[in-house]
């Protein structure tokens, strides 16, 4: 059974998302919230709408999206649909920025070092980090605290650095 905690977590782990409550905005723009019946709300295209439907008997179309029982989405679910949500709510260069992330490879951006191994390049890449430098700026809580990136990639970009 999916949790409110999950949908935080996934939501919180995007770009520029901000938490208000039981919803949860990228600038300004909510893309996903759950009401007082545990049920999920999420702003979606007509296309991804008519999948979810099909997906699951117990969603409901509204006027702008898709409402589903959290308790009838599995958790790889709600990531995909949380996800796609926030792509179609973001703003351009987020969403563009996003999509590049998606197939960003370890070593083969910027001068990221290619041992922080390829979900931290992701990571990185999606919110806009492609160099040492901008690592630099960056403190060890605040890296470790972008989905992906770990202890070990946090290890290897100070290591990188002190070269």
């Amino acid at each position: 059974m999916t949790t409110i905690a999950q949908l935080r977590k996934t939501a919180l782990s995007l770009p520029e998302v901000a938490a208000h409550d039981r919803a949860f905005t990228v600038r300004d723009k909510r893309f996903a919230s759950v009401d007082e019946h545990d049920r999920v709300h999420l702003h979606l295209p007509a296309a991804e709408v008519d999948a979810l439907l099909a997906a699951h008997p117990t969603a409901e179309r509204l006027p702008r999206g898709v409402r589903v029982p959290l308790g009838d989405v599995d958790g790889q679910q709600l990531n995909h649909w949380v996800r796609r949500a926030w792509l179609w709510r973001a703003p351009e260069e987020l969403s563009a920025r996003a999509a590049e992330a998606e197939t960003a490879e370890a070593g083969e951006v910027g001068d990221l070092p290619k041992g922080i191994g390829r979900p931290a390049t992701r990571a990185l890449t999606a919110i806009g980090v492609t160099t040492l430098a901008q690592v630099a700026r960056l403190s060890d809580a605040e890296l470790l605290a972008v989905h992906g990136v770990g202890p070990k990639a946090v290890r290897v970009l100070r290591a990188a650095l002190d070269r």
